[in-house]
């Protein structure tokens, strides 16, 4: 499926392409895009979401991703559990972009996810050559379902190669995802027999958040898309266990440095409903 979206204010604009079917890989999803070629410089601020990212950039480009730490990448590359303002930038830029659940992420990257938070590295320095080999072969590649079979087929044996994380850890991440982060860490560690500590343990460590840190992002996800379709800030709050709405005002601002309003404005999450389910 593809798409157009225009830069709010901007003559800018963003070609979305979804493959035809959901990946063969569990926890893992892919959407191209493409600025087109008259509408200017692209220069969007990121809305940090609960999976680890992986840009594959094969455009006259190059894409420009600032953090909020000072921190430049171009390229390929990959952005791990980002929290605060995140901007990408470029001309002529077109990419595939992966999302890899936390929970196949080490699996895939052959980094934890936890090396990856609150950071983003180039994608050589996890697969070496082969980020090279995939970026030729994505731009000599002469259309979409070319690259996302491409992308597929190096993911594959990596993602059957590499370890995985413990089945308790991938429940527990999975009910956070489920409820939307409407879930109590206590509850989650008695269901499964543990200690909170083992759980927080085990969980930061293969999943790279903590457990109430992971929760309360799968919360905040699910809030800014509500506010992104003009939705109340005072009935999302009320319905996505928030204690009020500045409680909710508090966390956008912690995730993303910007107020509801201004998130809810952005270009981003308009690209993001379509990109993604």
């Amino acid at each position: 499926m593809r798409s157009t979206v225009h830069e709010r204010g901007t003559a800018a604009a963003w070609d979305v392409v979804r493959p035809p079917g959901p990946s063969r890989l569990a926890g893992v999803s892919m959407a191209g895009f493409r600025a087109a070629s008259t509408a200017g410089p692209v220069d969007v601020h990121v809305v940090p979401h609960p999976a680890v990212t992986v840009v594959l950039e094969f455009g006259a480009g190059p894409l420009v991703v600032d953090t909020a730490n000072g921190h430049r990448q171009r390229g390929d590359l990959v952005a791990g559990f980002l929290h605060g303002s995140l901007r990408v930038r470029g001309e002529r830029v077109e990419c595939v972009q992966v999302r890899l659940s936390p929970v196949v992420a080490h699996t895939v990257l052959g980094a934890s996810p936890a090396e990856l938070d609150h950071t983003v590295v180039a994608l050589e320095d996890l697969w070496g050559r082969d980020a090279a080999r995939l970026r030729q072969r994505l731009g000599e590649a002469t259309s979409w379902q070319d690259r996302f079979t491409l992308a597929e087929a190096l993911l594959t044996p990596r993602a059957e190669a590499g370890p995985s994380v413990d089945r308790q850890v991938a429940w527990a991440w999975h009910r956070i995802t489920a409820g939307q982060g409407r879930v109590r860490i206590e509850e989650l560690a008695a269901e499964l027999g543990w200690s909170r500590t083992r759980l927080w343990s085990r969980f930061r460590s293969q999943i790279g958040l903590p457990p109430k840190r992971a929760a309360k992002l799968v919360r905040f996800d699910h809030a800014a898309h509500r506010l992104a379709t003009g939705e109340s800030p005072a009935r999302i709050a009320a319905e996505s266990g928030y204690v009020d709405q500045s409680h909710l005002h508090r966390d956008v601002l912690a995730f993303t440095g910007a107020t509801p309003a201004t998130v809810a404005g952005g270009q981003w999450l308009a690209v993001d409903a379509m990109a993604w389910d």
